[in-house]
């Protein structure tokens, strides 16, 4: 098969099984997120089968696939490698809720990559991951007050869904915003433990720290925050970060949830060189199966260690996801993947920026080649923090996302989330994303 994707043809099937959904499932989904769109129809699409780089829907449409699973199918679908595995657990149990020699030796596995590992717990997802991590901070420091930043997303858990999309107009202060929660059924006693504080702006976060100095047992971020459009840190900030809480004996957490393992075998602290106290992984770790881990250093992990700070779950680390886990961190620890990945999806940011740059559209292309988006600020430069993101040209980024749809490119349907790139890419496929960009841009 060629790279070229052939142009989308009628997608009745997904709209027949969203009516059916609408009898059982709450709103027809499983997932806020999934509240999408086809093209111009008010209804997701519904996908049958994957195979490498590409989906097909149920109408039997081809696309090739730059949302694989919100980053999570980072080796592709139906990646042979994990479906021989699999194979073999489904067929020797895929549980027992006891411990299983898997899980010791994907731990070794992560503190062998991992900077700042050097104890792991695992979990289910990023939520459940950010929970325990929070919980283990606390325990640690014997406070209660987190520090996140606004626009980061930390899971959909009461813990720290706060300030993850408030409008202009509940956000209040730019230098102190309020801490606004992101769902009714969220209390206001968790509400009133989270701080909010604009991201990279080191006046701003110092005004912030000192505010609350002696009560704060974390700060958290997404070092590139994936969902506010790939925001990258700026110049010296994550320093300024670790800095700052070393000084003030706070633990740092970096949410590593969609950078991890992805954006190089370290992960972002590795990218960076900034190491936090705490690190919380999902996404790229399973390769598609339902893992994830919060690990961090010996001293700070060490009473969750001894059972003092209480952290559990059933299916944690169970054989079939351990299993997966493993064998997608022993490829993507080999630098020759990541460097592909991060250099196929530089090959597109670049071709959007041209493009763009060609029609004369104000444009930023910002993250890095194994996670990036489009943003259409007014004057084409990135954005900084959150409330650059209330600015952008929301309909253009749509339109752009509905043409590279038509063309048989499937991506975030959020214009705050962001590309994400598999290893699984082909050269042909490759050429074949850059035509379909080059003539979407044009259709704008």
């Amino acid at each position: 098969m060629n790279g070229r994707i052939p142009t989308l043809g009628g997608t009745g099937g997904s709209r027949a099984w969203f009516d059916r959904a609408q009898s059982s499932l709450a709103g027809g989904i499983s997932s806020s997120a999934r509240l999408t769109s086809t093209g111009p129809h008010p209804y997701p699409l519904y996908m049958a089968s994957g195979s490498g780089t590409r989906i097909r829907d149920v109408d039997g449409n081809e696309y090739l696939d730059f949302l694989i699973s919100y980053g999570s199918a980072v080796l592709g679908h139906a990646a042979p490698e994990l479906t021989e595995a699999l194979t073999g657990v489904l067929h020797s149990g895929t549980m027992f809720g006891t411990c299983n020699p898997v899980e010791v030796e994907l731990a070794e596995l992560i503190c062998e990559m991992v900077p700042c590992a050097e104890l792991v717990r695992f979990a289910n997802s990023g939520s459940e991951a950010v929970q325990g991590a929070i919980r283990a901070a606390r325990g640690y420091t014997g406070r209660s007050k987190i520090l996140k930043f606004e626009g980061h997303y930390h899971g959909w858990s009461d813990t720290l869904a706060i300030s993850n999309r408030p409008t202009a107009a509940e956000a209040g202060p730019y230098d102190a915003p309020h801490a606004v929660p992101h769902s009714p059924g969220i209390p206001g006693g968790v509400v009133d433990d989270v701080v909010v504080c604009p991201w990279n702006d080191p006046a701003a976060l110092h005004a912030v720290l000192e505010a609350h100095r002696g009560e704060l047992a974390a700060v958290i971020c997404e070092p590139i925050v994936a969902n506010n459009a790939c925001t990258m840190p700026a110049p010296g900030f994550l320093d300024l970060l670790r800095e700052e809480c070393t000084a003030r004996g706070i633990v740092l957490v970096f949410d590593e949830v969609c950078t991890g393992f992805r954006t190089g075998p370290g992960g972002a602290q590795a990218l960076f060189g900034v190491v936090p106290d705490l690190a919380v992984f999902s996404k790229a770790l399973g390769g598609g199966l339902p893992i994830a881990a919060f690990a961090g250093l010996r001293q700070v992990m060490e009473p969750m260690a001894r059972g003092q700070v209480k952290h559990g779950g059933t299916y944690n680390a169970s054989p079939l996801c351990a299993t997966a886990a493993l064998v997608t961190l022993r490829r993507l620890n080999r630098t020759e993947v990541t460097k592909r990945i991060d250099e196929t999806g530089r090959q597109v940011m670049e071709t959007i920026r041209r493009a763009t740059r060609d029609r004369g559209i104000p444009c930023a292309v910002q993250g890095v080649g194994a996670m990036f988006q489009t943003v259409f600020t007014p004057d084409g430069a990135p954005t900084r923090h959150y409330r650059d993101l209330l600015t952008t040209d929301q309909d253009r980024y749509h339109a752009f996302r509905h043409e590279l749809l038509k063309r048989g490119i499937h991506t975030n349907a959020y214009n705050m989330a962001c590309w994400f790139v598999s290893a699984t890419v082909t050269d042909d496929e490759l050429a074949a994303t850059c035509e379909a960009v080059t003539e979407a841009v044009a259709a704008l």
